[in-house]
C-alpha cells in the first residue's frame, strides 16, 4: 500500500501508445494544435494516407493493434478549439462535457503537462478528464466523489466549478473537496470539506470517483497530477476499478 499519491505512478502500466492521423484534409494549423495538445509527451503522432478508409480520422494504436479511434472533428470540438476558460465560467454544460475515445483510451499514460504561460493547451487535457469524471458521477447518482482544488475559494470564485459541484452533490453523490481552506464551500455547496496545509493539500490535483456497489452503477474513474513545479503538473488517469480503489482509499485515510 503506497503511503503518497506519488507512490501511485508506480502502479500504472505505462503503456506504450501512439496516435495516428489518417488521410488529413484539415489544414496545417489543425495537426499543429493535436501536436501542441501533446507536445513533449511520450505519446508520438504521425500521419498516414491509407485507401478505403474514411478521411480526417485519428487511431490510437497499440502493439500494432488499433485500440479506439474518434474523428478529427471530434478532438476539435471537445478539447482542441475549446479555452479552459469556457470550463471556469460554466459556458460549457456538464452534459456537453466528452473526451474523444482516442484520448480516453490513453489512461494509464504518465504525462508532464505545463499551464500557461508555457503552454495553452496541455494543461486544458487535465481539465477536460476532471470534467468527464464530474459527468460520470453526476450520471451514476451515487457513489462518492473526491477533488482537490488547491484553494478552495476556486469553488466560490468559478462559477462553471461551482454549477458542477452543485450538480454532483445534488444527483445523490457523496462529494469531498480538498484544499486550503480559505473559504468554506459547505455554505452553498452539497460537499463535505477537507481543510489542510500539507502538501497533497496544497500541490495535488486529483478527482476520484468510486460508483455505487450495486451491479452496473457506473464507472470507476480518477485522475491525479501532482505540481513538482509551479504550473507543471505530472499526472494520469485510470479508469481501473482496484486501482481507483486503491487511491479512493488513501485519500479517505491519509488526508
Amino acid at each position: 500500500m503506497t503511503d503518497s499519491l506519488r507512490g501511485f505512478f508506480d502502479e500504472i502500466d505505462a503503456p506504450s501508445r501512439s496516435l495516428v492521423v489518417v488521410n488529413r484534409t484539415e489544414p496545417e494549423p489543425v495537426r499543429n494544435l493535436l501536436d501542441s495538445l501533446l507536445e513533449d509527451q511520450s505519446v508520438a503522432i504521425s500521419e498516414r494516407d491509407l485507401p478505403d478508409t474514411d478521411a480526417d480520422v485519428v487511431l490510437l494504436v497499440e502493439d500494432g493493434e488499433v485500440v479506439a479511434r474518434s474523428t478529427l472533428d471530434e478532438l476539435l470540438e471537445s478539447v482542441l478549439l475549446i479555452n479552459s476558460d469556457l470550463y471556469k465560467t460554466g459556458t460549457i454544460d456538464l452534459d456537453e462535457v466528452s473526451l474523444p475515445d482516442v484520448l480516453s483510451g490513453l489512461d494509464e499514460v504518465p504525462f508532464r503537462l505545463r499551464g500557461y504561460p508555457h503552454s495553452n493547451k496541455e494543461k486544458l487535457l487535465l481539465i477536460v478528464v476532471s470534467r468527464v469524471i464530474e459527468r460520470i458521477a453526476a450520471e451514476a447518482g451515487g457513489g462518492t466523489l473526491r477533488a482537490s482544488f488547491q484553494r478552495l475559494s476556486r469553488l466560490r470564485d468559478e462559477r462553471g466549478t461551482h454549477e458542477v459541484y452543485e450538480a454532483v452533490g445534488n444527483s445523490g453523490v457523496d462529494v469531498h473537496v480538498y484544499g486550503v481552506g480559505d473559504v468554506d464551500p459547505s455554505s452553498s455547496l452539497p460537499v463535505t470539506v477537507h481543510r489542510g496545509r500539507s502538501y497533497p493539500y496544497r500541490r495535488s490535483w486529483f478527482v476520484v470517483f468510486t460508483p455505487p456497489e450495486e451491479a452496473d452503477a457506473g464507472r470507476h474513474a480518477a485522475l491525479v497530477a501532482l505540481e513538482d513545479e509551479p504550473n507543471v503538473w505530472d499526472g494520469f488517469w485510470t479508469f481501473r476499478p482496484a486501482l481507483v480503489d486503491r487511491i479512493d482509499r488513501h485519500i479517505s485515510t491519509a488526508l
